[in-house]
C-alpha cells in the first residue's frame, strides 16, 4: 500500500519549507548572496543540512525561491505606491512615487537590494532577477501608456521608457548599495532624471 501523508505531516513539511525560506531570506538580507551557504541556512532554520537538500536540491533553487518572494514584495510595494495616483490620473506623480518607493526600500536594505539588482548569482537566481526587472518595466510602461493616452505625457514608446527607467534606477543604485554609501542625493537626482526622461515640461 502506498504511503499517504497525513494532513499533520503535510503541515509540518510546509512549515519546515517556510522556515528554510525565512532563514535564507534573513541571511541574504544581512550578508548578501555571497555570504549565504546552505549550511548557514540549515543552522538558522534549525534543520539538518540533509533535510535542507531534500526541500531544495541546490543553492540556486533555494535562492531562486527567496528572490521570487522578495521581488514580488518589492513590485507590490511600488505598484501600490503608483496606484495612489493613477486613480486620480496623475500619471507623472504615479511614476515618480513608484520610483521613489523602489529607491527608498532598496537603500533601507542595501545588501538584499544589491543581491536583487547586481550581485553575481546562480543562473536560476539570475532568471528571477530578469523577471523582477521585467515586472518593474511593465509597471512603469503601463503608467506611461495611460499618461500618453490622455495627453498628460508626450508621445513616446511606453515599453522603452519603462525599461529605461528601471535600467537607470538600477545603475544609479548599484554603487551606493554595493559600497554601503549613504548617497543622500541619489533619490532626488534619480527622480529629476526620470522627469526629464518623461519629457514633461512644467511652467
Amino acid at each position: 500500500m502506498a504511503y499517504r501523508q497525513t494532513d499533520a505531516v503535510k503541515a509540518r513539511l510546509a512549515q519546515t519549507r517556510q522556515d528554510i525560506i525565512a532563514a535564507a531570506s534573513t541571511l541574504v538580507h544581512d550578508a548578501g548572496y555571497a555570504g549565504c551557504t546552505m549550511t548557514a541556512v540549515a543552522d538558522r532554520a534549525g534543520v539538518a543540512t540533509g533535510t535542507l537538500y531534500r526541500f531544495f536540491p541546490s543553492k540556486g533553487e533555494l535562492f531562486a525561491e527567496v528572490f521570487r518572494m522578495a521581488c514580488a514584495k518589492e513590485v507590490a510595494a511600488a505598484t501600490y505606491a503608483a496606484a495612489q495616483h493613477t486613480e486620480s490620473q496623475n500619471y507623472e506623480v504615479a511614476i515618480l512615487t513608484a520610483a521613489e518607493t523602489f529607491c527608498t526600500r532598496a537603500l533601507r536594505a542595501p545588501r538584499m537590494a544589491y543581491a536583487l539588482l547586481a550581485e553575481p548569482v546562480d543562473p536560476l537566481v539570475e532568471a528571477e532577477r530578469l523577471s523582477f526587472r521585467s515586472s518593474y518595466s511593465d509597471l512603469f510602461a503601463t503608467v506611461v501608456r495611460a499618461g500618453v493616452a490622455i495627453g498628460q505625457l508626450p508621445p513616446q514608446n511606453p515599453r522603452l521608457t519603462g525599461a529605461a527607467i528601471v535600467g537607470a534606477i538600477g545603475e544609479a543604485l548599484v554603487y551606493p548599495l554595493g559600497h554601503s554609501s549613504p548617497a543622500p542625493d541619489v533619490i532626488p537626482d534619480v527622480l529629476a532624471f526620470i522627469r526629464r526622461a518623461l519629457g514633461v515640461t512644467h511652467p
